[in-house]
């Protein structure tokens, strides 16, 4: 089930917005945090085949009530005498308000500072308030703090449990407790409308995560990162899956300390992960088998478990030089080799920059290599065994081809930007910092006439390359051709 929360201001809205979380809902939460006035609260939630939820929360808790904690208890036993479908009190507010009528009650425990290792006591303590369900929220920045949350929601208990997770990760905990028989999760009716910040919308939860396909025997895709690059992906592949009717939805993942990921991962029956290319190379650790190019340079940015362990392989590379060898081969057909004598400046010093510049040697391309780090770039032009441009220089150096992998590279005038007059029609230029967005290098580049690499040809072939190897099934085209307001 999904609960829509919502949080009026005015009473005059209050019905309004129950009326249209009701239709998107399985479960509305009517918080009375915020409300200026003391409402009807009979009034506000009759009329309604959607069960209900009343809360309201003090500022520790979470909650924006600005009375006193007497006028609270005082407004939770008016909303308990009109008899909604549900009440949530705190636990120290629960020996203060009697059970009534066939309202369940559901007892919380807040901590907002820091995430629980330890809830059995306070489990044992919100039964004996008659707790009809159970609910924890804390901070879940990351995988790993929303880890004690999901152990606590997935065990077998007499009472059932939900979670709530506040923060990055909270969506991850969301989607798992769907999986593991959370009773029901959150959401906000749109955005402006959320209960705590981060909080995901109804909308977001179909259109990108695709909750309601998500089940006991659901297998998930992990995709490490949450930022419009990941959500992208993540909306790409639900929308596959959902299409080709697979039985795989993404699961986002918040990682900061790798330590313990690959217990956790094989937990939850995770077999592959998704790493986005700014990643690559921070997350390789966690493979115990490189393919070869990932050995050398250093960068992966697939991960699949297979039976003697995590494989780590280069997918956007791959890509890349396809893109870049189809572009070449238009602007020069009938040539043996696309890269054959090309000069080929690659701008970067990341994990990305090691993997193209390794690729690109093996095609015969002449490589030079070139960062604001020069450092860097001269130990990248060591290893590969390609020039090496301060980039003091680069303006002195002539290429046929830029190939720009540094998303901390900007466009400007100063010592460490790109000037974009460096750029001249004659040259083919790639942009792959910032799949799958385009930049303002693509932008200036195709303004003066270069002949421009796809930056979407690129992600298409990566996802596409990315989905086969998890599902061994293609992703339909149309399915990149929409887009939600989500992944913009």
């Amino acid at each position: 089930m999904i609960c829509i929360s919502v949080t009026p201001e005015s009473r005059s809205f209050a019905k309004v917005d129950i009326l249209n979380a009701a239709a998107q809902s399985d479960l509305v939460e009517l918080c009375l945090d915020r409300l200026i006035k003391t409402p009807d609260i009979g009034d506000l939630i009759s009329g309604f085949d959607t069960p209900i939820l009343v809360s309201c929360r003090r500022p520790e808790d979470g909650g924006q009530f600005k009375g006193t904690e007497a006028e609270r208890i005082q407004l939770l036993k008016q909303a308990i005498i009109a008899e909604p479908a549900y009440i949530e009190l705190d636990l120290e507010t629960a020996t203060q308000i009697p059970r009534f009528g066939k309202t369940k009650r559901v007892i919380s425990y807040t901590s907002l500072k820091k995430p629980l290792s330890q809830v059995d006591d306070i489990f044992d303590e919100m039964t004996e308030a008659r707790a009809d369900v159970i609910k924890f929220t804390w901070p879940t920045p990351t995988l790993q703090t929303a880890w004690p949350l999901l152990a606590t929601i997935s065990q077998k208990r007499d009472i059932p449990v939900v979670g709530l997770g506040l923060g990055a990760a909270g969506i991850t905990f969301s989607l798992l407790g769907v999986k593991y028989g959370s009773p029901w999760i959150y959401a906000a009716l749109e955005k402006g409308m959320e209960a705590f910040e981060g909080q995901p919308t109804v909308a977001e939860l179909n259109e990108v995560f695709h909750y309601p396909k998500i089940s006991a025997k659901t297998r998930f895709i992990g995709v490490a990162g949450l930022g419009v690059a990941e959500r992208r992906t993540i909306e790409v592949f639900n929308k596959a899956s959902e299409q080709l009717g697979l039985d795989y939805v993404c699961l986002p993942l918040v990682i900061n300390d790798f330590k313990q990921v690959h217990k956790m991962l094989g937990i939850l029956k995770i077999r592959s992960l998704v790493v986005s290319p700014r990643m690559g190379e921070f997350i390789l650790p966690l493979a115990e088998h490189l393919e070869e190019s990932s050995e050398k340079t250093g960068y992966g940015d697939l991960q699949l478990n297979q039976p003697d362990g995590w494989h780590a392989y280069d997918t956007v590379r791959r890509s890349a030089i396809k893109s870049l060898e189809a572009t070449l081969e238009k602007k020069s057909p009938g040539s043996n080799s696309a890269f054959q004598r090309k000069n080929i400046l690659v701008l970067g010093q990341s994990g990305l920059t090691k993997a193209v510049v390794h690729s690109l040697t093996q095609q015969g391309a002449v490589v030079s290599v070139t960062s604001q780090n020069d450092k860097a770039a001269q130990g990248i032009a060591r290893t590969f065994d390609v020039r090496y441009v301060p980039f003091a220089n680069l303006y002195d150096t002539l290429a046929d081809v830029v190939v720009q992998t540094d998303p901390e590279l900007k466009l400007g005038h100063s010592k460490e930007q790109l000037n974009p007059s460096y750029l001249r029609e004659s040259m083919t230029v790639m942009d792959i910092s910032q799949l799958p967005e385009s930049t303002e290098l693509m932008k200036e580049a195709e303004n003066r006439g270069c002949e421009i690499v796809c930056v979407d040809d690129v992600y298409r072939r990566q996802l596409s390359q990315i989905f086969k190897a998890i599902t061994a099934a293609e992703i339909p085209d149309e399915v990149f051709e929409t887009r939600s307001e989500y992944t913009r």
